[in-house]
């Protein structure tokens, strides 16, 4: 069984191309390295430079490396930048996701699993968000993940297609300090900067009906993520070789939410730099809490995560001082 592992040197990918090769599974890797890095790629795994909108690299990929399964992560993911460059964000996701789905059928691969997001629920009003919570995106990239589920969706039922749509919460974490995420996007890593500079982080609200006023989140471990495709991966492969091809979607995460406020002081915390936030005013659009219901996900693959709020800025505190000493 070999993997197609797309966006696998990325942040995320390189995660679940190293849990994937720990597995005792192969892997090969396809990446055009505009944000993913090759030396995260592992020792001994093929990566092939390219893009999902190349039909004939895709191809020639497959069949080269003889492809059994695809882990589709390979996409655009700001969704500022979203809301900037619509066009570029639909080709890249959507467009680029029908290509790699137009090789995947012509091959006869019979497993597919497709990188989506908790950004397809938009802004939900509910306590815990379940898979059939109603899916409202509020931004491009939101779209284009929900339209990826439905592509995902209808091509593994058109030909008989095992396929997973794993919508990812907040991740954070690393599982080695050279795995670390570079980019500078996301609350932890933001904070990290802000107060690496001596400057004060930034909360966005402090009136939501919540216990401190802030933004309650659903934090996930990159190392836990990982370990997830890894369980969706090798059930897929199961239900194909059973020529019984099933579709599953599922949230990723832990079921917890954690307050912005909680989340910069155990961050002061750990990095024992301590500088009391700013309060800016609302972002428009942002939820009082969203957090996951990951109940189905353990009752269908066994998984439930393993790291809390503490390991994750540890180990992303780690990367960040490798990262920036290298």
């Amino acid at each position: 069984m070999t993997y197609l592992i797309t966006g696998g040197a990325g942040y995320i990918g390189a995660h679940v191309t190293r849990a994937m090769t720990r597995a005792g599974q192969r892997a090969v890797v396809l990446d055009d390295l505009s944000t993913g890095d090759a030396n995260r790629v592992p020792e001994g795994v093929p990566l092939v430079i390219g893009s999902t909108l190349d039909r004939d690299l895709l191809n020639r990929t497959i069949a080269e490396h003889g492809v059994s399964g695809v882990v589709h992560l390979a996409a655009k993911k700001q969704v500022g930048e979203s809301v900037e460059l619509p066009l570029h964000y639909y080709r890249e996701n959507v467009i680029g996701l029908t290509v790699l789905l137009e090789a995947v059928a012509a091959a006869g691969v019979r497993s597919f699993l497709f990188s989506s997001s908790a950004a397809v629920y938009g802004m939900p009003d509910v306590d815990m968000v379940r898979e059939d919570t109603p899916c409202l995106p509020l931004s491009p990239y939101g779209e284009t993940k929900l339209a990826g589920e439905w592509l995902v969706r209808a091509t593994g039922a058109a030909h008989g297609i095992a396929t997973a749509n794993l919508r990812y919460f907040n991740v954070a974490g690393a599982a080695t300090p050279e795995l670390a995420d570079v980019g500078i996007f996301n609350l932890v890593p933001m904070v990290f900067e802000k107060l690496e500079n001596g400057r004060s982080p930034l909360v966005f609200g402090d009136d939501y009906p919540t216990a401190d006023g802030t933004c309650v989140r659903d934090y996930i471990h990159v190392e836990d993520l990982a370990e997830a495709h890894v369980a969706a991966a090798l059930r897929l492969t199961e239900w194909a070789a059973a020529g019984a091809p099933r579709d599953l979607t599922v949230n990723i995460g832990r079921g917890q939410g954690v307050s912005v406020r909680e989340m910069v002081d155990l961050i002061s915390e750990i990095t024992g730099i301590e500088r009391s936030p700013e309060i800016a005013p609302r972002r428009a659009g942002d939820p009082a809490r969203v957090v996951a219901a990951a109940d189905r996900i353990h009752d269908e693959l066994g998984w439930k995560a393993q790291h809390d709020a503490r390991a994750m800025i540890s180990s992303a505190w780690a990367g960040w001082r490798h990262l920036r000493d290298a």
